[in-house]
């Protein structure tokens, strides 16, 4: 396929809010299509306005619902570059305090929803000859931290899987891309993780004068995936400069 002429066409999950959001909109600025993918379709309908993307509700947890986002793309045109943004934390229990509800939940969505999208749409990125797939993990994924022992077991789960399926699929030509972000101030993350408390959530950035938001993960991974093919940006970890690692964060008020 020549893709110098040829626009490129993308899906991104968890696209409703957010870093998926951002990155749906940041790729159409640069001539992309995009299929953005998400559960809740109320929230999709401020991206159906935007010239170059698709909106589909679908499910990542969902094998089924991910059978039907799969035949939907393929009538559509198809992919090169598949974004598996989509995932979540919640709860800041202990080990011995947390539940075990919150765990399946975190593992359902941040691994097999990973997971069944990607089995989905590998012969398509096969076929291509020059697929893309990225995985937006966490530091979560590669440090362990008191508090986070459910959402590190699920993020370090995509990351081993984001790893294996580097291995795998290089023969098939697919470029495997990891984007681990750090702190990022968005509306639903850390509301989410804490179940609704916004002032809890508000005192995870407080001080933080700079934290990210999610139009610099949406520009890191637009620059990931528009390089030359060849070129594989394999783990890419992105912190405010505040957050000098996961346990050292610069408050100044």
């Amino acid at each position: 396929m020549d893709m110098e002429s040829t626009p490129r066409r993308a899906l991104v999950t968890g696209a409703s809010s957010g870093i998926g959001a951002a990155t749906a909109l940041r790729l159409t600025s640069e001539g992309w299509q995009v299929f953005a993918v998400a559960r809740r379709v109320e929230k999709l309908e401020h991206l159906a306005e935007q010239e170059g993307i698709i909106p589909v509700v679908c499910d990542v947890t969902d094998p089924n619902q991910v059978a039907s986002l799969l035949e939907t793309v393929t009538e559509d045109g198809g992919i090169d570059t598949l974004i598996n943004n989509a995932g979540g934390a919640l709860g800041v229990d202990s080990v011995a305090e947390s539940r075990a509800e919150d765990w399946r939940w975190m593992y359902e969505v941040n691994v097999l929803g990973t997971l069944h999208v990607t089995q989905a749409f590998l012969p398509m990125l096969r076929a291509h000859g020059e697929g893309t797939v990225l995985n937006l993990t966490s530091t979560a994924g590669v440090v362990a931290y008191e508090g986070g022992a459910g959402y590190n077991a699920a993020k370090f789960g995509q990351h081993s899987l984001t790893g294996v399926l580097r291995l795998e699929e290089a023969e098939h030509n697919i470029r495997v891309i990891e984007v681990q972000p750090g702190m990022v101030r968005t509306d639903e993350f850390a509301a989410k993780r804490l179940r609704g408390d916004a002032a809890a959530a508000e005192k995870v950035y407080a001080g933080v004068k700079k934290p990210l938001v999610a139009e610099d993960i949406a520009e890191v991974i637009t620059h990931a995936v528009t390089l030359p093919h060849h070129v594989n940006l394999d783990q890419i970890v992105v912190r405010p400069v505040a957050q000098a690692a996961q346990h050292k964060v610069i408050r100044t008020d």
